[in-house]
């Protein structure tokens, strides 16, 4: 009875694995391949998509990383100039103050007037970048 059963078992098993194997129809395949070729194509368009999305992106990081390292190098030589610009503007003094009178007063002024400007110029070129 045992063995009769693994036999009947055994049938039934080999009767499956042969349907799994069946051969389909060639218009069958023919659209399941044509379906798969679609789903491919649409996979590989919107993988397209994103990492064209993902290059402008990156594009556009860039594009700001490089804008701010501008205005920080054009801020920084504008703030050495004037760092120049209040040094010069010492020594000016100071040497305004060997002159005697309406001389020395019109030194000074000479002296803030130049500072004022290079103040004004460097005030300008931080503006224009930012």
């Amino acid at each position: 009875m045992k063995v009769t059963m693994l036999w009947a078992a055994a049938a039934a098993a080999m009767l499956m694995l042969a349907g799994c194997n069946k051969a389909e129809s060639p218009e069958k395949v023919q659209r399941d391949v044509a379906k798969a070729t679609a789903d491919a194509e649409k996979k590989d368009e919107r993988a397209a998509e994103k990492e064209d999305k993902a290059d402008a992106a990156i594009t556009n990081d860039v594009v700001k990383d490089v804008d701010k390292a501008n205005q920080r190098e054009v801020d920084a030589a504008a703030n050495d100039a004037m760092t120049q610009a209040e040094g010069e503007n010492k020594i000016a003094l100071a040497k305004c103050e060997a002159l005697a009178g309406n001389a020395q007063k019109t030194c000074k002024d000479q002296a803030n007037a130049e500072l004022k400007l290079a103040k004004e110029r460097a005030k300008a070129v931080k503006s224009d970048r930012g």
